[in-house]
């Protein structure tokens, strides 16, 4: 099964924040970088690249697990 993308919003010096669907491993590379946050980073979302001054970036929050409507096969 493909890796769902979820709502994730990254916060940045001075207020603004950015809404984006990533998945997991999305995600998992975008943390990867701000573990060392200089310079500038490309993320690839199912919307396109975003290019993110590491720098100015504050917090990362993402959704939990997706929802879902209706029946499930479970």
């Amino acid at each position: 099964m493909a890796d769902e993308a979820r709502k994730v919003e990254i916060g940045f010096d001075g207020g603004q924040v950015l809404s984006a669907r990533l998945t997991d491993d999305q995600l998992g590379r975008a943390r990867d970088a701000l573990r060392d946050p200089k310079g500038w980073h490309d993320l690839e979302t199912d919307e396109g690249v975003l290019s993110l001054d590491l720098g100015k970036v504050v917090f990362v929050r993402a959704a939990g697990a997706s929802h879902t409507i209706g029946f499930s096969g479970k």
